[in-house]
């Protein structure tokens, strides 16, 4: 089974994830506090978010990292590659 191996792409994911258990514990304690519950979806949802932006994130990196591995490319097709990928990410996002 293929793993994430790019250092640097594993720790934007790792980073991302901390932020993210950071949001479920603010909302834990809004829970607690007893605050309204339209401030808690609120807070829902950018967990919510968070979590498929770094589920994208992690998916990207996987998908050029495998691409990268099967194809060899030089330099100038690494720059074409990459660019892509971006775009695709982007794509990607736009339908959450």
């Amino acid at each position: 089974m293929p793993k994430l191996t790019d250092v640097t792409a594993r720790t934007d994911v790792l980073n991302r994830l901390k932020r993210a258990e950071g949001q479920i514990r603010g909302v834990q304690r809004m829970i607690e506090e007893g605050e309204s519950c339209m401030k808690i979806g609120q807070q829902f949802s950018a967990v919510r978010k968070a979590l498929d932006s770094t589920y994208l994130r992690m998916t990207m990196c996987f998908m050029e990292q495998e691409l990268d591995a099967c194809m060899q490319p030089d330099e100038t097709e690494k720059a074409g590659l990459a660019l892509m990928m971006k775009d695709m990410e982007t794509l990607l996002a736009r339908m959450g």
